[in-house]
């Protein structure tokens, strides 16, 4: 099965964007008002037997910086990374390349899975998000009862 990582294009995955980033804005109050720029963490899709997982790249986000939604089989990963700063002082940068700011990563999922027993962990700045496969009921064969219509 391929998997594709996208931004969210489509106008409903747009809405659910902004209304998963205006959540982010309300659960962390004591954030900065605005955070400039916009990141795309790495991530890899797995299968095995009996999930699907989606790993992303995230160190230094807390739980609180992140939102996950599944909606008509599409992941929707959407966050938020602040810059941190690097001393009081004025300061110079010779090279920059972490990224910060925020971010929405869009997988479709191919497989049927129980979107919800899902669950998602976040540890060492890597997010896990587990969707449980589902048995595979098509082109399963299935015998209908015929009953009496009298």
């Amino acid at each position: 099965m391929s998997y594709l990582a996208s931004p969210p294009d489509p106008p409903d995955l747009a809405h659910e964007v902004r209304r998963l980033f205006e959540d982010l804005a309300r659960g962390r109050p004591d954030r900065r008002p605005f955070v400039s720029g916009e990141c795309s963490p790495t991530l890899d899709v797995l299968e095995t037997e009996s999930t699907v997982e989606v790993l992303v790249d995230v160190p230094g986000l807390t739980p609180d910086a992140i939102r996950i939604m599944i909606k008509g089989g599409v992941l929707l990963i959407v966050g938020e990374k602040e810059r941190t700063e690097p001393s009081r002082t004025p300061t110079s940068y010779h090279l920059v390349e972490r990224d910060f700011g925020r971010f929405a990563r869009a997988v479709r999922i191919h497989a049927a899975v129980d979107a919800g027993r899902a669950r998602a962990t976040l540890a060492h700045g890597e997010l896990r998000v587990v969707l449980p496969r589902l048995d595979e009921r098509r082109g399963r064969e299935i015998l209908v009862p015929v009953e009496s219509g009298v």
